[in-house]
């Protein structure tokens, strides 16, 4: 059993603004999910908006729509990061490694040729009691792991001046 970590600190140049996309295809998992994410968000200080998708393949097209409307929408705010969150659970199928992988590929296509800061906090779990013991706050936290991964790229995208000048347009 792991160890729990102290809270991570953060650094900021200016405080980012962060979007959640969550998969509530299991709805007490994603709560807690959600409770670990939100927990060190706000202990950091960060603004942030949750947005909900069907399912964990999801995830990465929305984060895409996020970036891409910016194209269509220049006074809408701009995200520094994202954070992934869902439950995948070992069926009796190959559908469970397809959602899976496909979904974590995604989130590192996105992120890498993006140059995008994403926590992937998508549990991939062969049982429920897994599950619920990685997205429970008190326990393994997997998903405010995410989160502080997500912080920790925003701070380093921030160290290479890697974030663009915010643009004031008024309406």
């Amino acid at each position: 059993m792991e160890t729990k970590r102290p809270p991570a600190t953060f650094t900021f140049d200016s405080k980012p603004h962060v979007l959640v996309v969550e998969a509530r295809f299991y709805d007490d998992i994603a709560d807690m999910q959600l409770q670990g994410v939100k927990a060190v968000l706000d202990r950091a200080g960060v603004t942030y908006e949750t947005l909900t998708v069907p399912g964990a393949l999801e995830i990465p097209a929305a984060i895409a729509f996020a970036i891409r409307s910016l194209d269509f929408d220049a006074v809408r705010r701009r995200f520094d990061g994202y954070i992934a969150l869902g439950c995948v659970l070992k069926g009796g199928t190959q559908h469970d490694e397809i959602v899976g992988n496909e979904s974590a590929r995604a989130l590192q296509e996105l992120a890498v040729k993006r140059v995008l800061a994403i926590g992937n906090g998508i549990l991939t779990c062969n049982t429920r009691e897994q599950a619920l013991e990685r997205a429970d706050p008190a326990r393994l936290d997997r998903a405010g792991a995410a989160a502080e991964a997500a912080l920790r790229m925003i701070e380093i995208k921030q160290r290479f001046h890697l974030t663009p000048k915010r643009r004031w347009v008024a309406r």
